[in-house]
């Protein structure tokens, strides 16, 4: 039997509304394991905000802050840090426009300012508490992606300014900072080509606006329920919500899980 791999986006698609995993999530994902199939995380999020996630699903190998850190079983594969200069000069240009950063390394992340609402904003959707301050945490850490934290309608001179850099938009008022080119994507080629595993034997479950190149490279891509429309028509395949079962019916939907032994 060739081997597989499945890749899980974290929010909104291994996590439901509340930020939990579902019980029907822990079991498939154990059963894809019975079955000698590889399952790794992929994500927007720093190592560190998902270590809990890798416990409870026993899952050692990811792809991070948006394929620009990657990990197999416990061992670094990939990385592509960020210019520190790059991020100086966005660094300057937030400060005086009263906007902010996140600065996310491979082993914390840090916000250049303290009470920004917009950060508060963003990290009350993950229900998480507001990260440490370090404003010059680029210049002593190796810094694989940034935040921005502004309003849609100030965003536009950042997109301009900082051609280099794509924005992808993650909450109202926070964008994901990379490089371009960079995604989900570009991380789990990489994990393919280690593993020897073909594409066509590649799935991936999101629902996201960062999840769209990933949905499309892998052989088969799966939007969840709850996904925005750009996941769906991304996708091969639309399961149910996270909060309905949905990665259990996907990989039954798919083949990886046959419906009488997923059920039991």
């Amino acid at each position: 039997m060739e081997k597989s791999i499945v890749f899980f986006d974290i929010d909104g698609t291994l996590l439901n509304e509340e930020k939990k995993i579902p019980a029907s999530t822990k079991r498939a994902v154990q059963l894809l394991q019975e079955k000698g199939i590889h399952t790794v995380i992929a994500t927007g999020r720093v190592p560190n905000m998902f270590y809990w996630i890798q416990k409870e699903l026993n899952i050692d190998s990811y792809v991070s802050m948006n394929g620009q850190y990657v990990v197999f079983k416990g061992k670094e594969i990939y990385s592509n840090p960020i210019d520190p200069n790059m991020l100086q000069s966005l660094s300057t240009m937030t400060a005086n426009n009263g906007h902010a950063l996140a600065f996310c390394s491979h082993l914390d992340y840090k916000v250049s300012q303290s009470n920004h609402p917009y950060i508060e904003e963003g990290f009350d959707s993950l229900m998480m508490p507001y990260p440490e301050v370090d404003e010059k945490y680029y210049t002593h850490s190796p810094i694989y992606q940034g935040h921005l934290y502004c309003n849609p309608q100030d965003a536009q001179v950042y997109f301009d300014q900082f051609p280099d850099f794509s924005f992808v938009k993650w909450d109202s008022n926070a964008y994901d900072i990379l490089p371009n080119g960079a995604s989900k994507a570009v991380g789990i080629l990489k994990m393919l080509e280690i593993l020897d595993i073909e594409k066509e034997n590649s799935f991936a479950f999101g629902d996201g606006l960062n999840d769209l190149e990933m949905l499309e490279m892998v052989g088969t891509g799966v939007a969840m329920g709850n996904a925005v429309p750009e996941a769906k028509a991304a996708a091969d395949v639309i399961t149910t919500s996270s909060s309905q079962d949905g990665i259990l019916n996907g990989l039954i939907q798919v083949g990886l899980l046959e419906k009488d032994l997923a059920s039991a």
